[in-house]
């Protein structure tokens, strides 16, 4: 029988360990963790994420600012604003919101924040130390991923994990984190991508299958094995005018068809999603304790 890996239950289970453990650091007279995010533009789905990271913070006892900027600010205005940001010693955490207009680089800005303050665990240097297996920030999503599994007692040693989609942000870091010397981890990874050939053949392989690809219902019954943990990092907004939102949320994975064949699978929305907050959640608390660049 199929079970569903409730990412809400399990989120919820995290944000109240770190409300307990904000609640001691503020008894103890010190601050709370101070998370900032630059949110440039109204992309809708972008208000939706920044407006729940604060309302996480809030629920866990830490401090949030929400700086707005309209999409034709300057890279070299937002660089500016980023900078200002890494001076002020109040800050713990700071996310810049993607996507970024156009006419600013996204590798310009992330590589901007000072990788002490990088909670979303996208600076080279983050990145970098999480291949060497040295403490990092965390990709939240990758992470988010991994503490699924691991709180779910899913058992990854020498399972082959089949990865679909190679972003900097989800892809290829899941796919590392999958395969280092770790529990969870230890897998057999393949990393496939829209060069693949066969690639339902490689799918079928898989133990464990992470769709990461932001193509709604790409994953279908016959690309997956009897058996099989399925985790769906799609969230891709589908017009749909019977809801209030005029949208729902489709994951890439053909939830109906799959779910009878797999041992496990995350639901979309309620799965991943809610963990993703979650580990940016973790991510500045070990920023608040000075936990990873001592």
């Amino acid at each position: 029988m199929t079970k569903i890996i409730d990412g809400k239950q399990v989120s919820l289970q995290i944000r109240q360990e770190i409300a307990a453990e904000v609640a001691e650091i503020t008894k103890n007279g010190s601050r709370p963790p101070h998370l900032v995010a630059v949110l440039v533009g109204n992309d809708g789905a972008s208000e939706t994420y920044v407006t729940h990271k604060v309302k996480d913070c809030e629920e866990v006892g830490f401090r949030s600012s929400l700086y707005r900027y309209e999409d034709s600010i300057s890279e070299d205005e937002l660089l500016q604003v980023v900078d200002s940001i890494n001076q002020d010693a109040e800050v713990d955490g700071l996310i810049v919101q993607l996507p970024l207009p156009k006419h600013i680089s996204v590798d310009k800005i992330i590589g901007k924040i000072l990788p002490e303050k990088d909670v979303d665990g996208f600076h080279p240097a983050n990145l970098g130390r999480m291949v060497k297996g040295w403490p990092a920030y965390m990709p939240a999503t990758p992470n988010g991923i991994v503490e699924l599994l691991k709180r779910t007692g899913i058992d990854t040693s020498g399972k082959h994990c089949v990865v679909i989609g190679r972003s900097q942000i989800v892809g290829l870091p899941v796919s590392i984190l999958m395969a280092r010397n770790t529990q969870p981890g230890n897998c057999t990874v393949t990393l496939c991508h829209s060069k693949t050939q066969n690639m339902a053949e490689i799918t079928r392989q898989a133990d464990i299958l992470i769709a990461a690809i932001g193509i709604p219902g790409f994953v279908k019954a016959d690309m997956v094995k009897e058996g099989a943990v399925v985790i769906d990092v799609g969230t891709t907004r589908v017009a749909d005018t019977s809801k209030k939102s005029g949208f729902v949320l489709k994951g890439d994975v053909l939830y109906d068809e799959v779910a009878p064949k797999c041992s496990y699978i995350t639901p979309v929305p309620g799965g991943v999603g809610p963990m993703t907050r979650a580990s940016l959640l973790q991510n500045t608390l070990l920023a608040a304790k000075g936990m990873i660049y001592e």
